[in-house]
């Protein structure tokens, strides 16, 4: 990295002057990075924002005040780094261009110097000592969000190996904070914070800094972005308070840090321009609720264990909340996919207590058609290698309902394949070939917004899904909950959300 941020044409010194905030962790970075650039943009700061991975297109990882960068500016700097890189290559080494995610990364920080941000929020790819990003030498503040296990084949197989990767964004002298987290992971974040000589802070929750006050409400729905709050408040004071501003919160007494193996982060009244930021914050795709009538559509990214679970606690108490007068007719279901190494049995045995009517699973492919957004397609797989696991995840719900999942296609051009007869025990599954069949399925025609000429052939071949669409059309609600990959989720908000993609 520091090779190719010579050849683009900065020095590591450049950085230094975007007074950044580096964010890591496995569940929440994402939505902790989003709520602190919110709230620091209710100052009237501006500010850059460095996210990964994308929903529908590839301008969304490098935003300013918010937004994406517009199609104009990234085409812009995109080809100025490209042939800049060109030129500077090194005629010895085998490989001229760095790879996709190191691309934007140097890129991002073209961009924000550029603009000349006050600030830049920057998200952890993967990890983090090794992670891209991790070129960064004197970040203002750092932030762990929630640890949990994924990426095992690069980062290892247990809590403290992650941990050890983790923690590798400290810097010396550089105040750090994390959320609580079990004992073993929050050990070693301990020992890594005192080998770099970094200050290590552990929030405290956000009823702490309720106190006194009205309760704050955030723009992202879910018990579990409590967690992500608090840690995104401690890193927006921290870093009000590293750069001299004013209105950053009065002082609380201080409670006893919890076990005493780190000391607790300060205890603060929550600024108006803090709780504005909270309550005004965005992010697609995490706990997002799309309601469309009698249809509701449920999307969120989760795709580990630990993340999944809080998906489900919020599914629940989301359906639990509404008003259903009696003898309704609703249907519940899932539109799962998982990819990578992930452990797509233990997520489905997660997502069994909600009780889904139709288990549907396809790949994150928006269309079969070769002619979709490039933004969203994925070169290293084939299309034969993402149907076989979506089988694949159907014999692991087919055997959670202890009843075997069929693998037999329904014909040699058919859109639909493998459904599951109609039981009694469990839910009935369907295998489809691309989101925008399983959402034709599952909408039925009832979204306004997603709107087809008519349903493509075969997709109502099967016995399954010809009965199935019946009980949809009749139902009087439907609720459907997307989730297991974040690249699911992008491509059904490409086809529910047309406007993300102009």
């Amino acid at each position: 990295m520091k090779l190719y941020l010579a050849q683009s044409g900065l020095q590591v010194e450049d950085l230094d002057r975007l007074n950044i905030i580096h964010v890591t962790g496995t569940k929440g970075k994402g939505s902790t990075c989003a709520f602190t650039e919110r709230i620091l943009r209710s100052y009237g700061l501006k500010t850059g924002f460095f996210s990964s991975p994308h929903l529908v297109q590839v301008r969304e990882r490098i935003r300013i005040n918010g937004q994406p960068i517009s199609p104009e500016l990234f085409t812009k700097h995109f080809w100025r780094l490209y042939h800049h890189l060109e030129e500077t290559k090194d005629s010895s080494s085998c490989v001229s261009m760095p790879s996709y995610f190191r691309f934007l990364t140097l890129m991002a920080f073209h961009v924000f110097l550029q603009e000349k941000v006050d600030l830049a929020v920057v998200e952890v790819g993967i990890g983090g000592a090794y992670d891209s990003t991790n070129i960064i030498r004197k970040p203002v503040v750092c932030g762990v969000s929630a640890l949990g296990i994924d990426h095992t084949s690069l980062l290892g197989d247990t809590m403290e190996k992650i941990a050890w990767q983790k923690g590798g964004i400290f810097k010396h002298g550089v105040p750090a904070f994390t959320v609580l987290q079990p004992d073993g992971p929050l050990a070693v974040l301990r020992e890594r914070a005192e080998q770099i000589s970094c200050p290590l802070y552990l929030c405290p929750p956000l009823d702490a800094l309720e106190e006194g006050g009205p309760p704050l409400t955030l723009g992202l729905e879910g018990e579990h972005q409590r967690s992500n709050a608090a840690l995104a408040l401690q890193l927006a004071r921290c870093w009000l308070q590293q750069k001299d501003h004013q209105g950053i919160g009065e002082l609380k007494a201080s409670r006893p840090s919890p076990l005493g193996q780190l000391p607790l982060a300060p205890m603060f009244q929550p600024t108006p321009h803090m709780r504005l930021g909270l309550q005004g914050t965005e992010w697609l795709g995490r706990s997002q609720v799309l309601r469309r009538g009698s249809l509701t559509w449920y999307l969120d990214g989760a795709h580990t264990c630990s993340s999944m679970q809080a998906c489900v606690r919020w599914f629940r108490h989301a359906l639990h909340r509404l008003e259903k007068p009696s003898k309704v007719s609703e249907v519940c279901i899932l539109l799962f996919n998982s990819t990578g190494d992930r452990d797509a049995a233990a997520l489905l045995k997660l997502l069994q207590p909600c009780q889904f009517d139709y288990a549907v699973f396809c790949p994150n492919l928006t269309e079969v058609s070769p002619m979709d957004n490039a933004d969203q397609q994925n070169f290293m797989v084939t299309l034969d290698q993402v149907l076989l696991r979506c089988l694949e995840h159907q014999q692991h719900w087919g055997r959670l309902h202890e009843e075997p999942a069929g693998l037999e296609p329904t014909g040699p051009g058919s859109l639909l394949l493998a459904p599951r007869p109609p039981h009694t025990h469990g839910p009935s599954s369907l295998v489809f070939s691309c989101i925008s069949h399983a959402l034709q399925w599952i909408s039925q025609g009832r979204d306004p917004v997603f709107q087809t000429p008519g349903p493509p052939q075969g997709l109502l071949a099967h016995p399954v899904a010809a009965s199935g669409a019946r009980v949809l059309r009749e139902a009087a609600a439907v609720h459907v909950l997307v989730t297991g990959s974040l690249h699911l989720v992008g491509g059904a908000l490409k086809l529910l959300e047309p406007s993300l993609s102009q």
